[in-house]
């Protein structure tokens, strides 16, 4: 096994990107797939409640949510990166994150089928994204891949997820 020695700010030191990633997520499954999230864009996970839809909004965006008296955008991942809607299930459940944006923090819930566990992934566990090539749709959110026993696992970014025009619904209660 090959060994980098690093200095004490790592800086110059052949560090893979992928150092950077090591960390906690909250794994979660869309149509038998795993993902991962940063726990520390996690603010809790709540279960399915009643979503309101808002007129005019693009079919990803379910609507929003009253909850303890704040108003929260939902979006359902699976018919965001195209897949198939199912029907909800005991196991799905809304999780809820929040990022920061140059017109500040975004709080939004995300509908999943299912969450799995809050798991740690070392940097050497972590393989970069792979490029798609010139011509396909752009999966800049994916920050890379964890493996994690036999399990693959895309870790996403959730602040690039939505495009700058998607996430402006998102935004419209966020002051700067």
């Amino acid at each position: 096994m090959n060994t980098i020695s690093t200095t004490a700010s790592g800086k110059g030191s052949g560090i893979p990107a992928n150092s950077d990633l090591a960390g906690k997520y909250m794994t979660f499954r869309l149509a038998n797939q795993d993902y991962g999230l940063a726990i520390l864009a996690v603010r809790e996970i709540i279960g399915l409640v009643d979503i309101t839809r808002v007129p005019c909004t693009d079919s990803f965006i379910r609507g929003v949510i009253n909850l303890r008296g704040r108003i929260i955008p939902v979006i359902d991942l699976r018919m965001k990166f195209g897949m198939e809607p199912c029907q909800a299930t005991e196991q799905t459940v809304i999780i809820v994150v929040q990022y920061a944006t140059t017109r500040g923090e975004i709080t939004m819930g995300v509908l999943v089928d299912q969450v799995q566990e809050v798991l740690s992934i070392e940097a050497d566990n972590i393989e970069p994204a792979p490029c798609f090539g010139v011509g396909t749709l752009s999966a800049d959110f994916i920050l890379g891949i964890g493996k994690a026993d036999k399990r693959v696992i895309f870790l996403l970014d959730i602040g690039r997820v939505l495009s700058g025009d998607e996430a402006k619904p998102m935004t419209l209660g966020v002051k700067a």
